[in-house]
């Protein structure tokens, strides 16, 4: 094989073969090989010279030979004669490659730049932060979030206290009474999936707002619905804006605190969830019995006391989308999303407003940020979320969002949260409907039974209560301007009757007989009367529908009860905010867990009303902290990129919990208690165990 030199062997191919030769038949089977540094080899690979390498019978020719028309040009002005057939020159295929390489290391100069800026970057801002301060602008943010808290805790009691109401006023049936509490805890399942992750691409502060105003919206609207079914989409619109509520509000708080302050301040904002119980317990003792706080608007439009109440209960959302208008971002979501100068000056009104209210307005804010030019912030995708809500798609998500060594840490917290929901939520159902039942055995016990009874010509103008009338002859009776409350008249004759004016509360007629009768005016209408005949009865006036009785139908007992468990969380509360980052967080979560267990097996001791209502103010305050110790470490546990989403899921295994177990513990009221409390028990010691494999994150920098 014989080399010729990049312009010599050109310039020879170029003398030797006229234009088209080179296809020659004659000249068949030549190839050109350019080799590395520009260099050619031609074959030949039949013919010839069998195989050789071709070699052309041309006669010698000079070194310094030179074409017609390059004779007499400069060597350093020759034209590249390669460039005719696309040929780049050796020196440009040489340059490339060096640009090439200087590429390849100013990437990967780059790249170790930024891997090393993204792992000081926590280190950074935590020392930013201590420079900021801890001040006016963190407890101005404290209680704008918690009166943001405050709005997801009334929301919570809002529905158990108008349902007994709103079932008379809108004629609601025992299965859609349940349908309705289920929608609310879907919808703010749904919420917290949907806004947890939006506030890591969106922002903290933009996603509040949103969340803030669909719930104002639609709850004042649902104020204002007539029908079942409205009411039921506007509450469920509802709960899907403040379900987003508690993922945001930690994650927002967070991000403004340095290592040293965040467990004690986080446990002292979970303080307002209890606020948010204390105001709806005691705003719905005070608003729903008072039937005359109503008003009409028009002959359709009826507003009456529980509606009075959800407007009063809109107050701590009102104030908190007030608030938070006039808040920043969070200067760390703004880092990541690669808007620096935002952050710094917020990071600077932050210091600014400490220092200035620490009578050093002197100090200047000098520190600098360094990062990468851009950080990307993880893609959150809704609709998996939305169409593949199981338990395990769930866990799968949130591990996922874990670093590969802490996949098993993110599987434990998932644990701990559903077992801890599902006890609280359980005994929290469980709890006010045991009274209840209670009550109801002690009403059924003192219940009067009158047997074949006669009364002619008598004037019932006195209310009868809690009775059963059977085979009883009523004949030329008057029952006027009276209540009829849980009484059953069962194969009795009414004969020359006249009822005006009767309001009826859980009363029947049961195989009777009613003959020349008149009802004026009442509330009886053929629902009340079941396998009776009728003859000759006249209905005058009668009042269809559903109406209301707040004096029966809302009892204080319940609002007391309600009060009482808020308020029961106080002593809870202090005590875990002072020792969150004393003897830290695991043990703050599981010590509370394994002790509110116990508590657990003293409700077998409740035979009255008032023990229940204490063990379960024994239980809330012992269950708090666990709450507070859960809420601080999900937040320290991820970075900020994906805070807002892993919160956002937690919050909603947490309410997913709560469905079930709303279901499973009130399908055995009234047939046992020891299932219920067996259950809770084996959820709070599971979950208080797991709590201890969790990761200590009291001295963790946020990453």
């Amino acid at each position: 094989m014989h080399k010729y030199d990049g312009d010599k062997a050109k310039s020879l191919l170029l003398r030797s073969h006229p234009a088209g030769t080179m296809d020659d038949p004659y000249h068949n089977n030549v190839s050109q090989q350019v080799t590395e540094g520009g260099e050619y080899t031609y074959t030949q690979d039949g013919g010839g010279q069998d195989g050789y390498p071709y070699q052309a019978d041309y006669p010698a020719q000079d070194e310094d030979a030179r074409s017609d028309a390059t004779e007499g040009a400069d060597e350093d002005e020759q034209m590249y004669e390669g460039e005719y057939q696309g040929v780049p020159h050796p020196d440009e295929i040489k340059e490339a490659r060096r640009a090439a390489r200087m590429e390849a290391r100013r990437k990967a100069r780059q790249a170790a730049q930024q891997e090393d800026e993204e792992e000081n970057l926590p280190e950074q801002y935590e020392t930013i932060m201590e420079d900021c301060g801890h001040g006016r602008f963190q407890w101005m943010l404290f209680f704008v979030l918690g009166l943001a808290l405050m709005a997801d805790g009334v929301d919570g009691f809002v529905v158990g206290f108008v349902l007994p109401s709103a079932e008379k006023d809108m004629c609601i049936s025992n299965s859609d009474k349940g349908l309705l509490g289920l929608l609310v805890y879907v919808a703010m399942m749904v919420g917290a999936l949907v806004w947890g992750g939006l506030s890591d691409k969106m922002g903290r502060r933009k996603c509040l707002i949103y969340v803030l105003t669909i719930d104002l919206i639609f709850s004042f609207l649902s104020c204002f619905a007539q029908s079942y079914g409205f009411f039921l989409f506007f509450r469920f619109c509802s709960g899907f804006g403040i379900g987003g509520s508690i993922p945001i509000v930690y994650t927002y708080y967070t991000e403004f605190l340095q290592m040293d302050k965040r467990g004690e301040h986080l446990s002292w904002l979970c303080m307002f969830w209890m606020l948010g119980g204390l105001y709806a317990s005691f705003t719905a003792w005070g608003i729903i019995p008072h039937y005359g706080w109503g008003f009409a608007i028009g002959s359709e439009l009826q507003i009456h006391s529980w509606r009075l109440f959800i407007l009063v209960c809109l107050f701590p959302a009102l104030a908190a989308l007030v608030g938070v208008v006039f808040m920043p971002e969070s200067p760390r979501f703004l880092l990541e999303s690669a808007r620096h100068d935002e952050a710094w000056m917020i990071l600077r009104r932050v210091h600014d407003t400490n220092w200035k209210a620490k009578g050093e307005p002197e100090r200047v804010f000098t520190v600098s940020i360094t990062t990468t030019t851009e950080l990307k912030i993880v893609a959150f995708v809704v609709l998996p979320y939305l169409t593949h809500l199981s338990l395990l798609q769930v866990m799968a998500n949130i591990m996922s969002l874990s670093a590969p060594e802490f996949r098993l840490q993110g599987l434990f917290l998932v644990i701990v949260w559903f077992c801890l929901a599902f006890s609280y939520h359980g005994l929290g159902v469980w709890f006010p409907d045991m009274i209840k039942y209670m009550q109801y055995e002690e009403y059924e016990s003192k219940v009067k039974v009158f047997h074949r009874e006669r009364v002619e010509r008598f004037h019932f103008n006195f209310s009868l209560v809690n009775q059963i009338h059977r085979e009883g002859e009523y004949i030329h009776d008057k029952f006027a301007e009276i209540e009829i409350k849980s009484v059953k008249f069962e194969d009795s004759l009414f004969e020359n009757c006249y009822f005006e004016d009767v309001r009826s509360t859980n009363t029947f007629f049961e195989n009777c007989t009613i003959k020349n009768t008149v009802f004026y005016n009442t509330d009886l209408w053929q629902e009340k009367f079941k396998d009776c005949r009728m003859e000759n009865t006249t209905f005058l006036h009668p009042k269809k529908g559903c109406h209301l009785n707040f004096q029966e139908e809302n009892d204080i007992v319940i609002y007391m009860v309600s009060f009482l468990g808020s308020l029961a969380v106080l002593p809870g509360n202090i005590i875990s905010a002072l020792f969150m980052d004393k003897i830290g967080r695991i043990r703050i979560i599981g010590g509370s867990m394994l002790a509110s267990s116990a508590c657990t097996f003293l409700l077998l001791l409740s035979f009255s009303q008032g023990a229940v209502i204490c063990w379960q103010c024994l239980f809330y305050g012992t269950s708090v902290a666990a709450w507070n110790g859960l809420e601080v470490i999900s937040v320290e546990l991820y970075p900020s990129s994906k805070r807002g989403t892993a919160f956002g899921i937690l919050n909603g295994i947490c309410k997913l919990a709560a469905i079930l177990a709303s279901s499973i513990f009130a399908a055995f009221i009234g047939i046992t208690k020891i299932v219920p409390i067996f259950l809770a028990f084996i959820a709070l010691v599971c979950g208080g165990l797991v709590a201890l494999k969790l990761p200590e994150t009291r001295e963790k920098i946020l990453s």
